[in-house]
C-alpha cells in the first residue's frame, strides 16, 4: 500500500514538473538575433541596434526586400542609430541623439532616412513628417555573399566614419562627419590656463594637424620635462623636429628615445626610432 502510494505521488510530481516546464516555454535561438555595436567616434560615439536576418536560401533584394519600398533595415523592430554629438551626413546637420534608420532599396543608389519614430515597430507607425534627413547612399556589388545582414562602422578618421550595410552581395554605405577641430582647439586653450597643462596632447594635436610647429616643439620640450623617461614623448619631439627639417636634432632625440625604449623592452618604439633616424640621415 505504502509502495503504491509512493509511486502515485512520484507520478504526480513528474507530471507537475512537466507541466511547469511546458508553461515556462523552451528557449530557442532568435531567427534574426539583435546586435548592438558601439564605436568610439570623434569626441563621442556612434551606436547601432538592429536585428540580423539571414538569407536562408531566399532571394533577398527585389523579392524578400522589395525595391522602392520603405524597409526597416533589418528585421523586427526598426533599426536604431545613435550619435553622441552633432554630426553631418552629405552636408546635412543631425543633432546628437537617437533615431530610426530606414532605407528604400533600389537596384542603384539607396535612399537613407533618419527618422524620429523611436517607438515604431518596423515600418508600422512611420510618419514622413518625422524625417530628420533623407539622402542617397552609394551601393556596390560585393565579390562574395554575406549570409547574415550586417552593419558596421568602418574607414574611420579623426572626424569621419562610414556606416556600412551588407547583405547578400550588396553593400550600401554613407559617411558621417563630426566637427571636432574647433572643440579641441578651444579645449587646449582652456586647459593651458590650468595648473596641469596637457603639453603632450597639445603638441600631438598641433603636429597631427600641421599647425604651428614651433609651438608644438615648445610643448614637446615641456612634456619631456614632465615625463623624462617617456620614450613616446621623446619620439613625438623627434617627429616634430624631423617635420621642421631639423634632421640633426631629430636624430639626437630619436637616439635618446630609442635608448629609453630599449631599457623598457619596448621593441616597437625601438623600431620606430630606427626608421625615423634612417629617414633623417637621408634627409627625406
Amino acid at each position: 500500500m505504502r509502495k503504491t502510494l509512493f509511486t502515485m505521488l512520484a507520478a504526480i510530481a513528474i507530471a507537475m514538473t512537466g507541466a511547469t516546464t511546458m508553461a515556462q516555454g523552451v528557449k530557442m535561438p532568435a531567427p534574426s538575433p539583435t546586435q548592438t555595436i558601439k564605436q568610439d567616434f570623434a569626441l563621442s560615439s556612434i551606436e547601432l541596434t538592429y536585428s540580423r536576418p539571414g538569407i536562408k536560401g531566399r532571394k533577398v533584394f527585389g523579392d524578400l526586400v522589395p525595391y522602392g519600398k520603405l524597409w526597416r533595415t533589418g528585421a523586427n523592430a526598426a533599426t536604431k542609430i545613435k550619435f553622441g554629438e552633432d554630426v553631418k551626413i552629405n552636408g546635412m546637420a543631425i543633432s546628437a541623439g537617437e533615431y530610426v534608420l530606414y532605407t528604400i532599396p533600389s537596384e542603384g543608389d539607396w535612399e537613407i532616412i533618419i527618422n524620429k519614430g523611436l517607438k515604431n515597430w518596423g515600418v508600422d507607425g512611420y510618419k514622413q513628417e518625422e524625417d530628420v534627413v533623407r539622402f542617397k547612399a552609394k551601393t556596390r556589388k560585393l565579390p562574395f555573399s554575406v549570409e547574415t545582414f550586417t552593419m558596421t562602422v568602418d574607414n574611420m578618421t579623426a572626424n569621419t566614419a562610414d556606416i556600412d550595410l551588407m547583405w547578400d552581395n550588396v553593400e550600401v554605405y554613407f559617411t558621417v562627419t563630426a566637427e571636432i577641430d574647433s572643440k579641441i582647439m578651444a579645449s587646449i586653450d582652456e586647459a593651458m590656463k590650468g595648473d596641469k597643462k596637457p603639453y603632450f596632447q597639445a603638441a600631438s594635436y598641433y603636429f597631427d594637424t600641421n599647425r604651428d610647429l614651433k609651438q608644438a616643439l615648445t610643448w614637446a620640450d615641456e612634456a619631456v620635462k614632465q615625463q623624462p623617461d617617456a620614450f613616446w614623448v621623446m619620439h613625438l619631439k623627434a617627429k616634430i623636429q624631423y617635420k621642421m627639417k631639423d634632421y640633426k636634432g631629430a636624430i639626437a632625440t630619436a637616439e635618446q628615445s630609442k635608448s629609453v625604449a630599449a631599457k623598457a623592452n619596448n621593441n616597437d618604439y625601438v623600431a620606430l626610432n630606427d626608421k625615423l633616424i634612417a629617414q633623417a640621415k637621408s634627409g627625406k
